[in-house]
Formats: structure tokens, C-alpha cells, sequence
């Protein structure tokens, strides 16, 4: 019998000029007769990583004219994101199982956030929306690399899928991208001379999903195999340099390995 399995997943983020950052998930999943609403949050204040997570619910980030509005009490957070530059949408992955459809709303914005009342940040920002309506556990992928870099003139972001079935999905500024090598230290392009160049400044979360992640979600977390609670990642929040035709940027990426253990 085929699950009957839907996860919505929305990430947003914000990043100061400062290094101040905010990154925020909220996630609908239903799953048979188990329905989950999930936010958690990920915060750089003044160089100190901090995270909390809520299953109290909430509303859905809310799309309106080009902005994205966030108001998550539970998580003392709300916001807006301003769109930037066009979406894009893509169908990632599909079988008979289900599939991986993924909508980048907002490849940069303009972000305004307010944190427990006091703790304004400001900067630009990337935005979001990932709809499974697969088992994580039944796509066939070993290894992940995803990221987003942001600075005045460029806007990058990166979706690398390894395993029996593999695809790289890269745009710059709108516009899709050959590749020669993405890793956890930058990106070669196969059409130019530019190249991305990441110095992992700064660990945001490190560790299995199961303890990280999952950890507050045991509900949940009940419910899954050994294999996706083993699955590791490292996120990281860099100083990020494009070079293209002899010109240099510079901003901040976000960006992730996940790897899946045998």
C-alpha cells in the first residue's frame, strides 16, 4: 500500500552585513493519520549560535505582491522578505514513489526581522518552498551539497544530488549554470572563468539528524528508520568571493553536506 506521505518544507534566511543571521524552517508534513506542524530556528547573534524548535504549530509563511511574511510567535520571530530577483521551479525528482518539487521564491531578497522584540536584522536574504510527496528514505541520494551565496551584483544557488541518481542544478542571477566541481569550498563553472570560493567561517550545526534536528520532534522521530536519523550534516554560514571575467564580489553563503550512512 502506498504511503500517503506530503511534507512542505519552507526555509528561509536573512544575513546582516554584520554576520548576523537568521534561518528559518517551517515544515507541514502529513503522513498517513499523522499530521506535523514544525518551525525551528537557527540564529548568529554577535558571533554565538543559538536554535529552538516549536511543534505548537502556526501559520504557514504567507505570500502577498512579492513579499513573504513571517509571524511565528512560538519561535519570537516575524518578518518580511522582499522579493529581489525572478523565482524559479524546478521538479528535482520523480518515480512511481512520488517526487521532489522545488520552488526558490525568492533567490534574494531584502529582509526585515525582528527577534523576541528587541533584536532587529537587517540584510539580504534567500527564500524557499520544497514539496515531497516522497518517503525521504526511498530517494536515491547518498550525498547532498546545497547553498545559496548573496552579495550586491550576484546571486547564486546550488543543488547538487549524488547517488544512483545524480543531477547538479545551479543558477546564477536567474540564469541555469554547467559546472565543472561543487564542494563544501566553492563552485567552478564549466562555461567561464568565474568560480565561487566559500571559507566555512562558521559551523552552524554539525552531527547525526537524529541529534540535531529530530532531537525535539520524538514524535516523530518514533516513526523513522535507523537510516534517516543517522543521517549526517554540516551546515555552515561563509564568507563567500565570486570571480567572474576579472571582477570579485563578496557576500555570505549558507550552505550544506548531508550525507546518508550505510
Amino acid at each position: 500500500m502506498k504511503n500517503s506521505f506530503l511534507l512542505t518544507k519552507w526555509y528561509l534566511d536573512c544575513v546582516a552585513e554584520s554576520g548576523d543571521a537568521v534561518i528559518l524552517y517551517v515544515a507541514d508534513l502529513r503522513w498517513n493519520a499523522l499530521t506535523v506542524h514544525y518551525g525551528s530556528l537557527l540564529t548568529v547573534l554577535g558571533g554565538r549560535v543559538g536554535s529552538m524548535s516549536s511543534l505548537r504549530g502556526g501559520a504557514i509563511p504567507e505570500v502577498q505582491d512579492g513579499m513573504i511574511v513571517v509571524d511565528l510567535p512560538q519561535l519570537y520571530v516575524e518578518g518580511t522578505w522582499q522579493v529581489l530577483r525572478s523565482p524559479i521551479q524546478r521538479t528535482i525528482f520523480e518515480s512511481e514513489h512520488g517526487s521532489v518539487y522545488w520552488h526558490c521564491l525568492q533567490p534574494m531578497s531584502q529582509v526585515d526581522l525582528l527577534f523576541r522584540g528587541t533584536t532587529r536584522v537587517t540584510g539580504r536574504g534567500y527564500a524557499e518552498c520544497l514539496t515531497l510527496s516522497i518517503l525521504p528514505w526511498k530517494l536515491p541520494m547518498h550525498e547532498l551539497r546545497w547553498g545559496r551565496f548573496l552579495s550586491d551584483p550576484d546571486a547564486v544557488v546550488w543543488i547538487d544530488w549524488r547517488g544512483s541518481y545524480q543531477q547538479s542544478i545551479v543558477f546564477h542571477n536567474g540564469e541555469e549554470r554547467q559546472v565543472k566541481s561543487i564542494t563544501e569550498s566553492g563552485i567552478v563553472f564549466a562555461d567561464s572563468d568565474a568560480r565561487l570560493e566559500l571559507d566555512r567561517g562558521l559551523v552552524l550545526r554539525q552531527g547525526r539528524l537524529g541529534d540535531t534536528v529530530f532531537l525535539g520532534i520524538s514524535r516523530l522521530a518514533k516513526l523513522l528508520p535507523r537510516s534517516m536519523l543517522s543521517v549526517n550534516e554540516c551546515k555552515w554560514l561563509s564568507r563567500g568571493f565570486m570571480h567572474s571575467s576579472g571582477a570579485e564580489s563578496s557576500g555570505y553563503a549558507i550552505h550544506e553536506v548531508v550525507k546518508w550512512t550505510d
